[in-house]
């Protein structure tokens, strides 16, 4: 657990500190090299650091174990966290293209070619950021690094298309096509719209785990799976599962013969909790309540 706070901690520090570079660099350039979309991606990376500090403050509540009050520990402080990231990135999504459209209503500037180069290293930087918190996120199921991540994520694209639409315009200037010159307006929408997609992706799945929706039906098979593994089990009555931030809890009900003691019982739901949780690194809690089993019975209580 220390470990994965440490973990956590690193890559949210990492993107902190990119990103205030990364922020200064797109919004004074953008700002002074007449580039919208250089500059509205200077805004999104503002953003991105503050979600990075969010996740720092939330990262040693999410890991702290459970307690009298937090009776199924303190995981879900991650997805609030991705919740409140996904409402941020979409205020600024709208923001963007606001600005973007608006802008093709006013007479435009060429943007300068430092512009352009400060949107290729943000592009090259972030698919390095990108990749490596995903990572971490992957092996610490961690939503608080993940949310992270796809920030990086929407920076990537965000980044090579403000790129292309300083060309654009630049080329428009040049070779006197008047329409190119609207290149670097139609990339800031565009940005927005990236921006948009992926504050609609964190917030779909933070609302699933606030509001407890059962896991994907694919995993829920690999449980069934070990489940049925043992002998002792005459039937699956129900099976649950919810996410709880960067962990998983199941809810099983289960059918074994009537003749069976509680202390026989009692031991074959503990070896079920064991093999799941031994078999899956993210199930932190197995809770089993068992049901009688008879050869004619067909309640499913």
């Amino acid at each position: 657990m220390e470990m994965r706070e440490s973990l956590a901690k690193k890559v949210a520090w990492i993107s902190v500190v990119s990103n205030i570079i990364l922020t200064l660099g797109k919004i004074i350039i953008g700002w002074y090299g007449h580039s919208d979309a250089v500059f509205a991606d200077g805004i999104h990376s503002a953003a991105d650091v503050f979600a990075s500090v969010i996740v720092l403050l939330v990262i040693k509540i999410a890991n702290k174990p459970a307690d009298k009050e937090h009776p199924y520990g303190h995981g879900k402080a991650e997805v609030i966290v991705s919740e409140i990231i996904g409402f941020l990135l979409l205020l600024v999504a709208i923001y963007v293209a606001y600005e973007g459209i608006s802008g093709f209503f006013h007479e435009v500037e060429s943007p300068s070619l430092l512009a352009m180069w400060i949107a290729l290293f943000s592009f090259v930087t972030k698919i390095i950021l990108y990749r490596s918190s995903l990572r971490v996120a992957k092996e610490n199921q961690s939503k608080a690094i993940e949310a992270i991540a796809y920030d990086h994520k929407a920076d990537i694209v965000a980044s090579i298309a403000a790129a292309a639409g300083v060309l654009l315009s630049i080329l428009g200037v040049r070779f006197d096509i008047d329409f190119l010159l609207y290149g670097d307006k139609a990339a800031s929408v565009f940005v927005a719209y990236l921006i948009f997609k992926i504050a609609k992706e964190m917030l779909t799945e933070a609302f699933d785990i606030l509001l407890e929706r059962n896991i994907n039906t694919e995993t829920l098979q690999e449980y069934i799976a070990v489940v049925t593994e043992f002998d002792e089990v005459k039937r699956i009555d129900r099976i649950r599962a919810r996410e709880h931030g960067h962990y998983v809890l199941v809810d099983l009900r289960i059918s074994i013969d009537h003749f069976k003691t509680i202390k026989q019982g009692h031991d074959l739901a503990k070896s079920i909790k064991r093999k799941l949780m031994d078999q899956n690194d993210n199930v932190r809690e197995v809770l089993i309540h068992l049901n009688p089993f008879f050869p004619d019975d067909t309640d499913k209580s």
